[in-house]
């Protein structure tokens, strides 16, 4: 099992960092932005100490992933199946049934990653993303025993 630092917002600077390389220019999320999600009560951030890190909010029985990020030195060690098992349960145990997360429609990895995982796509949003890609909406049940149920 994967032992994951509870992020606060003291941990923005790492946060920012592995955002900054594990994403385009177009992509990245300024330390602030950080400092304000980790601020916010209803905020659940892991940090894989190697390099990657999960934050989501949860909240009225329900949690977003706002973002899973791995540094791409240490992709393909499973370490963003590993984030993403402990955000959601983390997640259930704030009380959420449910996580819901946006993936771009271009991102392959990541789309087989959360397929894998149980999330199904549940919406589109067009032209989403600065570089004009679709956002894909996609929506996982949480159950006690961690499996997905539908």
């Amino acid at each position: 099992m994967a032992c994951f630092t509870v992020a606060n917002p003291l941990h923005a600077p790492l946060l920012a960092a592995i955002h900054a390389a594990a994403v385009s220019d177009t992509e990245r999320w300024p330390e602030t932005t950080f400092v304000g999600l980790l601020g916010q009560p209803a905020s659940i951030g892991l940090i894989d100490p190697t390099g990657g890190f999960a934050l989501a909010r949860a909240a009225g029985g329900e949690a977003e992933l706002l973002m899973l990020a791995v540094h791409p030195e240490r992709r393909r060690e499973g370490r963003a199946r590993a984030l993403l098992a402990a955000i959601e349960g983390a997640a259930r145990g704030a009380g959420a049934m449910a996580m819901f997360l946006e993936v771009h429609e271009a991102n392959l990895a990541a789309r087989s990653l959360y397929d894998a995982a149980g999330y199904r796509e549940v919406g589109v949003r067009s032209r989403y993303y600065a570089d004009g890609g679709s956002a894909r909406l996609l929506r996982r049940d949480l159950t006690r025993d961690g499996s997905a149920a539908g």
